[in-house]
């Protein structure tokens, strides 16, 4: 007896959809396997932490920049308004 089309159609849609659903399952099951198996077998070593040192406070005052560069940032600024019209 010959199926109609549309059920060959789900029967194989149904047979693709159930191959891969095994195929993840069985995916996720091997990973976590392999996981436990890593992670029970070859630990990771303790790592040794270690206090960081402070860091050095760094003053940056606007007198220790150069008038001549404060001079082209106010300049740059006052283009990027005059274009931008603020």
């Amino acid at each position: 007896m010959q199926q109609s089309i549309m059920a060959q159609g789900a029967d194989l849609m149904l047979f693709g959809m159930g191959a891969v659903f095994v195929f993840l399952t069985l995916l996720v099951f091997c990973t976590r396997f392999m996981s436990w198996a890593v992670n029970r077998f070859i630990p990771e070593p303790e790592q040794v932490i270690t206090p960081l040192a402070p860091l050095p406070s760094v003053v940056n005052t606007a007198d220790s920049i150069e008038p001549k560069v404060l001079v082209a940032i106010h300049g740059a600024i006052s283009q990027h308004r005059a274009k931008q019209g603020l």
